[in-house]
């Protein structure tokens, strides 16, 4: 139904990314388990941080490498799924995956000072969301995907910012500067409104927006960077009735795409939001508990007392 049949294996999994990625995780797992061991103040991963961070690792590569990439250069509904999948679900996995060791000597590596400005909730919030608009812009999306170098760069600059949207929401760092629960859902929304004007100029264009999906001779240029074969060779080989047909509908595949966007990072940050509301509760309400000027003559808090 999909089309996948018409790929090699190759084209479909890239082996050689597959093996990068596979380094990745393996290193991982010997610098969070035996070498830990060596390093001072250092403890070990837990479980939990082992899956999140291995999960997020087969996300990321799903969506930028596996199936998704492919799929996501011939029809936009799922172009908008892998660019979720790499900017609003395995960001905030990898980031819970390390522990707290290693994030403090990456903080200690990097050039805190002059870019501390970046981390800034309101700025990280404009920048990632400015960027991921701006891209879906006709003109920048349609030269992105013809220019592999600027492709992958941009591709760069999402995933950094992105991490850097994350981390108001998830700063691992004890220690550093945390922001409060109700800040946090000022943040939520506010990453939830920036988004909507480019998935609202998605879903409600009277037409096709992007020649990557509507012009089979762009589409295929596009395509030579995820396949083998050459354009010519694809718009042969699949230029016939046998193919998916995509180009017939390829407004509706653009509004579903920008639903599906929107969809999802709603339900990731309204998730996000219950959870970061729940947490705020619990912690007034500790603080409450605790503060002797709740409490009656007999050391227990007031409304205790009520009952």
């Amino acid at each position: 139904m999909l089309g996948l049949q018409y790929f090699s294996f190759s084209d479909l999994w890239n082996p050689l990314v597959l093996a990068l990625f596979l380094v990745v995780a393996a290193a991982y797992l010997v610098i969070v388990g035996p070498f830990s061991e060596r390093v001072k103040d250092a403890e070990p991963a837990t479980g939990t941080q082992k899956l999140l961070f291995l999960v997020g690792l087969a996300v990321l590569y799903l969506a930028q490498a596996g199936p998704f990439n492919l799929l996501g250069h011939v029809m936009f509904s799922f172009h908008m799924v892998s660019m979720a999948l790499s900017y609003l679900v395995a960001p905030p996995l990898l980031m819970k995956g390390l522990p707290v060791w290693i994030w403090r000597r990456i903080a200690r590596r990097m050039p805190a000072k002059s870019l501390s400005f970046l981390a800034h909730p309101i700025v990280a919030a404009v920048v990632f969301n400015g960027l991921f608009s701006m891209y879906h812009l006709p003109v920048v999306h349609d030269y992105v995907m013809l220019n592999f170098t600027v492709h992958r760069l941009y591709y760069i600059a999402l995933f950094v910012t992105s991490m850097l949207m994350w981390w108001t929401l998830l700063n691992p760092l004890p220690e550093g500067r945390q922001a409060s629960g109700l800040s946090k859902m000022g943040f939520i929304f506010l990453n939830m409104v920036l988004l909507t004007p480019a998935c609202g100029l998605i879903i409600f264009a009277p037409q096709p927006l992007y020649a990557t999906y509507s012009d089979p001779s762009v589409w295929a240029e596009a395509m030579r960077y995820c396949v083998s074969t050459g354009s010519s060779a694809l718009l042969r080989s699949f230029g016939g009735p046998g193919f998916f047909n995509f180009l017939s509908s390829a407004q509706e595949d653009q509004q579903v795409g920008g639903i599906l966007m929107k969809f999802i990072q709603e339900g990731i940050f309204i998730s996000m939001l219950g959870y970061v509301f729940f947490q705020w509760y619990r912690k007034e309400k500790r603080e409450d508990d605790d503060d002797p000027r709740s409490l009656d003559g007999t050391g227990e808090p007031f409304h205790s007392a009520a009952k």
